[in-house]
């Protein structure tokens, strides 16, 4: 069976000024299975937002190839990678990135406005989501009327709607204290335990990276550990 990610040899070259490159990534070799936990840690500079950014479809690789359920993404167009990162990745940031002036039900449907489904879809999709984070009760409040926490559990909400195999996770209890954080990625791993959805998390914390399966460590550029 072929792994659900697979990056063969992924460099990834940022070209600064005519004179002056930065070597990201320098062949970075990497297989996840489906339903896997990841936390990809190091330090600033080590390569592991690069490595995200390629996961996310968000950039392309300078050189090698990278898979996504059997798909090669490194080579696909820019409007091939929108529909790849909607349809099947859901994305979770440490500001939370919710419209501030939008409740939480229709910030959770934003990923399927401009889908062919009817508002009686969305709505129910969007309202299930919430309640699979514990806000079924909080669906009509403002970001400004939640708590840190909660906004994060709108966020996961946000990326759960379009039933995404995948979900990257970018520092996500960044922002929040301890305790707060701790139920978010309780909330993270009964979505891998229960849903078999396969998270990427890229965390500085080793107390968050504890909920992951597995930690893959970056510096300067490379893996040095993948426990």
């Amino acid at each position: 069976m072929a792994a659900f990610v697979c990056a063969d040899q992924l460099h990834k070259i940022y070209q600064v000024t005519s004179d002056i490159q930065v070597h990201a990534l320098k062949g970075v070799s990497l297989e996840m299975a489906a339903g896997d936990f990841v936390a990809i840690m190091g330090p600033s500079g080590s390569g592991k937002s690069t490595f995200m950014n390629l996961l996310g479809c968000l950039d392309v690789p300078t050189r090698g190839r990278l898979f996504l359920q059997g798909v090669e993404i490194s080579s696909l167009s820019q409007k091939q990678l929108a529909g790849i990162r909607n349809q099947k990745i859901g994305f979770i940031f440490q500001n939370f990135n919710l419209l501030p002036r939008t409740s939480a039900l229709d910030n959770v449907e934003l990923p399927i406005l401009y889908s062919k489904v009817n508002a009686s879809t969305r709505y129910r999709r969007a309202a299930d989501a919430l309640e699979r984070v514990g806000l079924k009760d909080k669906m009509r409040n403002f970001p400004n009327q939640l708590s840190g926490g909660e906004q994060q559990r709108v966020a996961i909400a946000r990326a759960l709607v379009n039933t995404p195999p995948l979900i990257l996770a970018d520092e996500p209890t960044g922002n929040l204290d301890s305790q707060t954080g701790g139920e978010i990625m309780r909330i993270l791993k009964n979505l891998n335990d229960h849903y078999k959805i396969t998270i990427v998390l890229v965390t500085h914390e080793t107390d968050i990276a504890r909920y992951a399966r597995r930690q893959v460590h970056f510096r300067d550029g490379v893996i040095v550990s993948d426990q």
